[in-house]
């Protein structure tokens, strides 16, 4: 079994800085890929950055030059920095990782998700 554990989030004003954090446990072989979702009340999941082992990143255009994701090989952590940020963003915002459990099997994992606001 793998799980993700998030950390992080809260309440932050307009402009305002939050950071997220997701450790990933158990039976890990490899990890293809992590990365950070966000969904709100009637809305579809979207991604909203993601990170390959290989380092290559990937953002939704709503959050490019405000966010950066990045990945600690080492802990099987990957790390969500959000700078100047937006009532739009508040949302919840869920961890995910592709990761291979043995050599030739992998699936998709989920955290649990952390809420972010942004309010004055």
């Amino acid at each position: 079994q793998v799980q993700l554990v998030e950390s992080g989030g809260g309440l932050a004003q307009p402009g305002g800085s939050l950071s997220l954090s997701c450790a990933a446990s158990g039976s890990i072989f490899h990890i293809v890929a992590m990365g950070w979702y966000r969904q709100g009340p009637g809305k579809e999941r979207e991604l909203v950055a993601r990170v390959t082992s290989g380092g290559s990143t990937d953002y939704a255009d709503s959050v490019k030059g405000r966010f950066t994701i990045s990945r600690d090989n080492a802990k099987n952590t990957v790390y969500l920095q959000m700078n100047s940020l937006k009532p739009d963003d508040t949302d919840v915002y869920y961890c995910n990782g592709r990761i291979y459990f043995t050599t030739s099997r992998w699936d998709e994992y989920w955290g649990q998700g952390t809420q972010v606001t942004v309010s004055s």
